[in-house]
């Protein structure tokens, strides 16, 4: 068997590569590591800059003091319900829109992509948008935190892009001269055939709807709907008004340690879900994300 002749320059083309990928990865997983550390780590250690690779004076009193708050399970409970619930309506909708915008033979199929795209770009503003949310009589609901996270344009052409190159008009003449409607082709024949692009935009939807709280922030005025965003920042703005009504030079200081220390206790706490739901469809978001990359 002959063995392929590597030259001098993919060689040190290689290394070069390798180097700079491995100097990437880890600076983008050391702010990370570096969270993770300092919210075990005693505040004056990551004050003092004692913390660079390993904790200092191990001490996990930021966890205690977050959820010894009641708050932060409710929190948890509405977010990872507004999560799912978004994520279903929007990736149901995103897919619906995607493979009708996909069809050459969708009446007035350019008009309606442009008023997307508009969408995209301009909006009413603000304070429009909280006039017709009251109108609509939605504020203090939960669902007005679901449904205006739950579609976006862009998601909708990144599916167009991946229903046109992945699905074939063929197929579709294929299955409607055995008597498949449109309905039913999309149903048994399109999605079983989309795993990646449904799997991606899941991903997009549940992070963005599990990181947002500026929707709740506006729109919910009950701290029984509040998502865990909202309740980790009331957390955090209650530890820093405790510390301003506290005259003990010596309290204060402790209080300040604690605070910083459930600040990335915070951070933890809030990044976990996510981490441990994105190597599940990791394979899927890797194959979906390079829909369109290679023509022809």
């Amino acid at each position: 068997m002959k063995h392929k002749r590597v030259s001098h320059f993919d060689t040190v083309f290689d290394a070069v590569s390798t180097t700079l990928l491995v100097l990437c990865l880890l600076i983008v997983l050391y702010p990370m590591y570096f969270v993770l550390i300092a919210s075990v780590s005693d505040a004056t250690s990551i004050s003092t800059g004692k913390v660079i690779l390993l904790p200092k004076n191990v001490d996990f009193v930021g966890y205690s003091r977050i959820f010894q708050d009641g708050r932060i399970w409710s929190g948890y409970l509405n977010s990872i319900w507004y999560t799912v619930a978004s994520t279903v309506i929007g990736v149901v909708s995103t897919a619906m829109a995607g493979y009708s915008f996909s069809r050459k033979d969708l009446a007035f199929r350019r008009p309606l992509m442009l008023i997307y795209i508009f969408t995209m770009y301009f909006s009413g503003g603000l304070i429009p948008t909280y006039l017709v949310v009251k109108q609509l009589g939605m504020i203090g609901s939960p669902w007005i935190v679901i449904l205006m996270g739950s579609v976006s344009v862009y998601n909708i052409i990144i599916a167009r892009s991946f229903f046109q190159e992945t699905i074939p008009v063929e197929l579709y003449e294929a299955a409607s001269i055995d008597g498949c409607g449109n309905l039913r082709f999309f149903l048994r024949i399109v999605l079983p055939l989309s795993g990646a692009i449904l799997a991606v935009l899941a991903l997009y939807y549940a992070v963005a709807q599990w990181n947002g709280y500026f929707n709740a922030l506006i729109y919910l005025n009950k701290q029984q709907y509040f998502p865990l965003q909202l309740i980790l920042r009331e957390i955090l703005i209650s530890s820093s008004t405790v510390m301003s009504d506290v005259v003990d030079v010596d309290a204060v200081q402790e209080m300040q340690r604690i605070a910083a220390t459930i600040k990335y206790g915070v951070i933890v706490v809030a990044t976990i879900p996510m981490l441990i739901l994105y190597p599940f469809i990791q394979k899927y978001f890797v194959k979906g994300v390079m829909i369109g990359s290679v023509k022809g």
